[in-house]
């Protein structure tokens, strides 16, 4: 199986570098708290599928701590920290293609990794088979359609509806689903995962806010994707960077559904 080429691949280094650490300051909070609500502590086995540039691979790694081990699993380590104390482990693979052994870890945890995979239900499979019966599965992943614009001139608005229908034709076109987020409770329900909870969080963000800020980082470095779609111009793009930087704009430029569920440890 040939690993999908990353949206954000062919993109420059630094660049990159700078959008993943402002998604870990704009995101990092409330993916804390939900892989704190499940009990993790001093001893776990931790798998972290796609750490980006490591935040919360390096967190886990102070929780759980010598005693424990946290492991992060991503197509490309280069933005990991270099220095890493001793309980933290990294690999570089294909989470649907590595070797994991099966219920080892206590706590698997991925952000925004499944939209990128057009078979990501073979990628789930492998993640539930490496958790421990009675261990966590916590996944976090956008929804697009809740994209829109709520305030703003109305040629910013209309941009900014255009590039919306971008990004979905543009993740539609490499067979993925822009709307994925919506699908994590059945799919883990389907699963048998028990004690499931399920958070749906749209934020209206004003222009210079953080979010704004990782989207239009985002147009910048997919302008030429974007602009392949055929459904928006160098004007349009021009405006959604005005808007994402107009502090009198307002947008839910995407939502988070966040997934928890438990192993049975009948299993």
């Amino acid at each position: 199986m040939s690993a999908p080429e990353y949206v954000f691949t062919s993109v420059e280094e630094r660049r990159e570098l700078e959008r993943l650490q402002a998604i870990e300051r704009e995101c990092d909070p409330a993916s804390r708290r939900r892989l704190g609500a499940t009990g993790l502590g001093a001893g776990w086995r931790c798998l972290e599928v796609g750490p980006g540039a490591g935040s919360l691979l390096m967190w886990m790694g102070e929780i759980v701590g010598p005693s424990g081990r946290v492991t992060g699993l991503d197509l490309s380590t280069k933005f990991l920290p270099p220095h890493r104390p001793a309980q933290i482990e990294v690999r570089e693979g294909d989470i649907r293609t590595e070797a994991l052994t099966p219920a080892s870890f206590d706590l698997i945890h991925a952000r925004y990794v499944l939209i990128h995979l057009p078979d990501y239900q073979a990628a789930l499979d492998r993640m539930l088979a490496a958790v421990k019966p009675g261990g966590w599965l916590v996944l976090e992943e956008p929804d697009f359609s809740a994209s829109r614009g709520i305030e703003g001139t109305p040629a910013q608005l209309t941009a900014m509806e255009r590039i919306n229908r971008a990004i979905h034709r543009m993740y539609e076109n490499r067979g993925m689903d822009p709307a994925l987020g919506r699908k994590l409770l059945p799919l883990l329900q389907t699963r048998g995962l028990r004690d499931l909870s399920m958070e749906h969080g749209a934020p209206v963000s004003s222009g210079g806010s953080g979010m704004a800020a990782i989207m239009a980082m985002s147009a910048v470095q997919l302008r030429e994707r974007y602009l392949a779609t055929g459904l928006v111009g160098e004007e349009d793009l021009r405006l959604y960077g005005e808007m994402a930087a107009d502090p009198n704009s307002r947008a839910i430029y995407y939502a988070t559904v966040a997934v928890a569920g438990q192993k049975a440890a009948s299993e």
